[in-house]
């Protein structure tokens, strides 16, 4: 029996992140990525490699949702970039029309070229509209700061009370991903989840750093295996335990390109 996911992002033109990096990790997981576009992006290469944002029509963003969700029965799905409040407004709409199982979110605050009012409302919606319907977030360093109102995030204590403080606006579980930008040879994600008696539990996940630069695609890697374990049945703890070790063997095996940053490879899952 054919297991779906589905996946609302923007699509980035080299294939190391966003819409593309979801389906390659859908597939590589054995479950069926249906998928509907946010924004396009196209690095600049002549231009530091920045970003040049263009989002997709509201209109057009809800006509892929009707053709998608009219062909499949879908109820897990991954929030990727969205970009602007226009289209946060329609997605939520669209998300809102059918129920759920999981709503995965991975909470892409910052778009690189967009100006910083604009990001600024962009990032009051994602809070204030898509935030309370997800079931898991995906929060890295900076998003989870953003987010929890805490200035900085020095070791797992921190992590945790951040994100105790995201689940209170709304989701279920919160994964907070340490990274590079944490102090100390490991990198940690520590995974919160909140109780139906309101209580929390949490659990830290944890791996040698494979150096110190980032890696483009990982954060998408990270939230589309979440997506596609859920979808297979798991638990958000196993879910969790999954996207870990994947971006670990993709980071490890990373691509290597023209560009100033390497790029995780799904295929080495």
């Amino acid at each position: 029996m054919t297991t779906f996911a589905y996946v609302i992002a923007g699509s980035e033109a080299t294939g190391g992140a966003g819409f593309q990096v979801d389906l390659k990790t859908f597939q590589q997981m054995g479950v069926y990525g249906v998928g509907t576009l946010s924004c396009i992006v196209a690095f600049d290469p002549k231009n530091g490699w920045g970003h040049r944002f263009h989002p997709v029509p509201a209109d057009l963003i809800a006509e892929q949702f009707e053709a998608a969700t009219a062909t499949y029965d879908l109820d897990t799905v991954k929030i990727g970039m969205l970009g602007t409040p226009q289209t946060i407004d329609i997605v939520a709409k669209c998300l809102a029309s059918q129920p759920w199982k999981n709503v995965v979110l991975d909470p892409v605050l910052i778009c690189k070229g967009q100006e910083p009012g604009a990001a600024l409302d962009t990032d009051t919606a994602l809070r204030e509209k898509i935030l309370p319907l997800a079931t898991v977030v995906t929060p890295n360093n900076f998003e989870a700061c953003t987010l929890s109102g805490l200035p900085e995030l020095k070791g797992i204590d921190d992590m945790v009370e951040a994100g105790k403080r995201i689940c209170q606006l709304g989701p279920v579980a919160a994964v907070v991903k340490g990274g590079v930008d944490l102090p100390g040879p490991d990198a940690v994600d520590v995974l919160v989840e909140r109780k139906p008696d309101g209580t929390f539990t949490s659990e830290a996940f944890s791996v040698p750093k494979i150096g110190e630069e980032r890696v483009s695609g990982a954060g998408c890697t990270f939230a589309a295996s979440i997506t596609a374990a859920l979808a297979l049945g798991a638990s958000v703890r196993d879910a969790v335990a999954t996207a870990k070790d994947n971006v670990t063997k993709g980071i490890k095996a990373r691509v290597h390109a023209h560009t100033p940053f390497d790029t995780v490879w799904q295929g080495a899952f």
